[in-house]
């Protein structure tokens, strides 16, 4: 049997090649994800390991929870004290900033998104400026407020050269520098900032422009002597400590950061991970339509097994063997081309800014296990039904090639489409419209169930549809119409089982083109309805800018006021939370909304809460709330509340002393300018702005259009990543009429044999794929516009009002899949046409 069923696979090579590919690219986007994974997460575990002392002395407080720098810092004075301790060797003070941007000679940003932007002081610490192996290899150390030293990467990339003026944009006080470049920095034995950008300073320099010429460090490093381990080191170390100032390891201040760090950039691989269980689902469409098609085909073979002494289990697992085989050839494929998928995710990221192209790619055991029991467990799986199947042929029936299931199977189906559908619609409830635990897994599961609920029915749910075609294309095309419709309507299972792949590709699709349009008109609705002010001034990539602007923008012709915004991230009994803040005196610039209180009450001390948000925690006037501040925590007094505003998306409102007192550094996030004359006083703003390629001034509509931008390019990679799904649904059509074409093959040869020209035929079999793309398509944008629908109506409370169904995009996507259909028939079509007349009539 085993022999029996490997000559039966190499005999059928062309037949299941689309198969494997299928699995090859299910596979290739696991092996992919967990390759750049790996390799993302030892880069930064690196990078991290390599840029602490033995010892680091840090500030309680010293971090935001966004992981940015405080305004808390540990003195100079206790760098002396420290190096009196037995087992320090040396000690140095650090100066760190976030939001040092180089511009280059076009006045771009270099990076910008993604990895910080970084601004240091330089030290004669064992590791350079704190990083291993990191050394000046051009020029020298930066001495004086004039010079700077940046690394290799970033010049290069800025095409700055020693002795050149370097343009650096801050969030400091002096928002513009041009220092000199008088040295690069590079890593000696291979090595990555990871696409991050650092530029370095003295430290008086760094002092004075990012602690405000304090005499103090963000954090200090203790090296070791030789034989003092580093728990010993941090023991001494605490006894001379003052209780805001603590000191941890350097292996745990290290890994601190990078579990951080990779915490929240875990999303890309699930994000990734995602989409490869949906290229596996639609994947393993095929497969079980692949082996349906082909256990069918072989009947007589099956069946002369069991004739000749073959159990029903042999013949079963015969057909198993067939699909470990198929799995582990297309996993092995899969492996090698998930290595090149990861060199392709890690090359599309450094455009992005996250540059790892200093690492090399880590293969993990974990990778090759999860590529082979994911491409087996799959294929086996999905095979798993028609091998069962075939032991339900009795031999005799089989040799009379009479192997046409019984209705009442089609029954069943449409039972455990119902089953499941009615599931997935109680799971979709659970995960959108209630408190449930574990909503996006409970989404997730509903929508998969009810994607196979259809499925399952869709034999019989689509029976009316195929019938109106066959008399359509009859009406339309003649008897070559009548003979695809027929085709199409003979085996419905069969039909509807290679539309179902098409269906699950473009039922997501459909969904993301409802949530994106949604999205982009509830934004339009909200800035409609609130936008206050004439101009906002921004940050490009998200972060601060400095308060200088404002002062700048102040004195400008034809501006009446400015009000200054604050955002910062804060925790409340463990969860993160966002808070901004204002001046109170300019608060009522804002326009906010106040259901209960009144921003006047605003003062230092005080909050405002958005309304959803004070009703969810039970909050209102008069209630205190405790939250986690760099200063510790602190109770702050509710003083109102204030309803959905497109500039004050967080759910708490505070001073701005308030915030700077509770250790947020003093830097600006976004300014709302009222002006007498928008288009004379635009120009003006922006003239302020023109030497920092950070800061933007946007008038109502260009605000409104840069609030939708990342939600189209969200879409688009949503859409790039769905392509994937559509491939395997488009091989799925092609692998189906092919093997169709292979069953018919008499069939095909009588057609032609009484008259049926070989253009006839191709066009005949075109007709066929049309229907089930359509057929797909049909299914899938009716199933996204109720997914998208349910989706927006559960986000109603989260300011995404409008529901808005693009028609234009799903008509795209019907002409798509009529695209699809035509283009997919044409290999099928064209093998079809050039059959032998004489063999195929002969053909049994």
């Amino acid at each position: 049997m085993v022999r029996a069923a490997l000559k039966s696979l190499l005999g059928r090579k062309l037949r299941l090649l689309m198969s494997t590919f299928a699995i090859v690219l299910g596979v290739a986007f696991v092996a992919g994800s967990l390759v750049f994974s790996d390799t993302l997460s030892r880069s930064f575990t690196a990078l991290f390991a390599s840029t602490v002392g033995d010892v680091v002395v840090r500030p309680v407080g010293g971090q935001t929870v966004d992981g940015t720098p405080s305004t808390r810092t540990v003195p100079a004075a206790l760098l002396d004290e420290l190096r009196t301790l037995p087992g320090a060797a040396r000690v140095d003070g650090n100066v760190n900033a976030f939001g040092v941007f180089v511009v280059d000679k076009k006045n771009k940003v270099v990076g910008g998104f993604g990895p910080p932007a970084i601004g240091a002081n330089w030290t004669t610490a064992p590791a350079g400026h704190g990083l291993e192996g990191l050394s000046i290899t051009v020029g020298h150390e930066p001495h004086g407020s004039d010079e700077v030293v940046l690394d290799a990467r970033t010049a290069a990339k800025a095409d700055y050269f020693v002795g050149e003026r370097v343009h650096l944009v801050t969030a400091a006080n002096r928002a513009s520098l041009t220092p000199r470049l008088v040295g690069i920095a590079d890593f000696e034995h291979g090595g990555s900032l990871n696409g991050a950008t650092l530029a370095i300073f003295d430290t008086a320099t760094a002092q004075h422009l990012f602690l405000g010429g304090k005499d103090a460090f963000t954090d200090v490093w203790v090296t070791a002597r030789a034989g003092v381990s580093q728990a010993e080191l941090r023991d001494q170390v605490a006894t001379v400590l003052p209780a805001s100032v603590e000191a941890v390891t350097g292996d745990k201040a290290a890994d601190e950061a990078a579990s951080q760090l990779l915490d929240a950039i875990s999303f890309l691989t699930t994000f990734l991970l995602i989409f490869a269980g949906i290229a596996l689902v639609v994947g393993a469409f095929l497969i079980v339509n692949t082996f349906s098609m082909l256990v069918a085909q072989r009947s007589r073979e099956l069946a002369l097994l069991r004739a000749l002494g073959a159990s029903k289990r042999q013949v079963t697992w015969s057909v198993q063997l067939e699909a470990f085989v198929l799995g582990a050839v297309g996993s092995t494929l899969g492996l090698g081309l998930g290595v090149l998928l990861a060199m392709g995710i890690r090359a599309f990221f450094a455009r992005y800014g996250l540059d790892l192209s200093g690492q090399p790619l880590v293969f993990a055991p974990r990778t090759v296990v999860a590529a082979y029991a994911v491409g087996v467990l799959v294929t086996m799986a999905a095979a798993w039904l028609p091998a069962r199947r075939t032991s339900r042929i009795a031999p005799v029936q089989a040799l009379r090639d009479d192997v046409a299931l019984p209705e009442s199977a089609l029954h069943r189906r449409l039972l455990l489409g119902a089953i499941l559908t009615v599931l997935g619609l109680g799971l979709l409830y659970l995960g959108l419209f209630s408190n449930a635990p574990h909503g996006g897994y409970l989404v997730g599961g509903g929508v998969l169930a009810i994607l196979l609920g259809v499925s399952s029915a869709s034999p019989v749910i689509s029976q009316p549809f195929l019938a109106l075609t066959r008399a359509s294309y009859g009406a339309l095309f003649g008897s070559v119409g009548r003979l695809a419709g027929q085709n199409a309507l003979r085996n419905p299972r069969r039909t509807t089982a290679t539309a179902s792949a098409l269906m699950i590709g473009l039922t997501l699709a459909c969904t993301m083109a409802i949530v994106g349009d949604s999205a982009k008109s509830s934004i339009d609705k909200s800035v409609a309805d609130n936008f206050i002010g004439d101009f906002v001034v921004s940050n490009v990539f998200g972060g601060p800018f400095s308060p200088s602007i404002a002062n700048r923008m102040a004195k400008v012709d034809g501006v009446e006021r400015i009000v200054r915004e604050r955002y910062a991230f804060v925790k409340r009994d463990g969860d993160r939370q966002g808070m901004a803040a204002t001046d109170p005196a300019e608060i009522d610039g804002l326009n906010l909304r106040t259901p209960t209180g009144s921003t006047s009450d605003l003062r230092d001390g005080t909050v405002l809460l958005g309304q959803k948000w004070a009703a969810d925690h039970d909050l209102g006037v008069g209630d205190s709330v405790t939250l986690q501040m760099p200063t510790g925590k602190q109770t702050y007094g509710v003083v109102g509340t204030y309803e959905d505003n497109p500039l004050v998306f967080t759910p708490i409102l505070t001073t701005l002393k308030t915030l700077t007192d509770a250790g947020f550094p003093d830097q600006d996030n976004a300014l709302v300018v009222f002006a007498r004359d928008q288009v004379g006083v635009q120009h003006d703003l922006e003239q302020v702005v023109a030497d920092l390629p950070i800061v933007t001034v946007k008038n109502e509509a260009e605000f409104a259009q840069g609030q939708r931008g990342p939600i189209d390019q969200f879409v688009k990679l949503i859409y790039a990543l769905l392509g994937l799904a559509l491939v395997i649904a488009v091989l799925g059509i092609v692998n189906t009429l092919a093997l169709s074409v292979i069953e018919r093959t008499r069939e095909v040869g009588l057609l032609r044999a009484i008259g049926l020209s070989r253009a006839q035929l191709r066009w005949m079999i075109t007709l066929e794929s049309v229907v089930i793309a359509v057929l797909g398509a049909l299914l899938g944008v009716v199933l996204g516009i109720g997914f998208g629908v349910a989706l927006m109506y559960a986000l109603r409370d989260q300011g995404l009002e409008v529901i808005s169904v693009p028609t234009s995009q799903l008509a795209v996507f019907l002409v798509l899949a009529l695209l699809i259909g035509v283009l997919a028939a044409v290999f099928p079509a064209r093998r079809a046409a050039r059959l032998d007349i004489l063999r195929a009539i002969a053909t049994e």
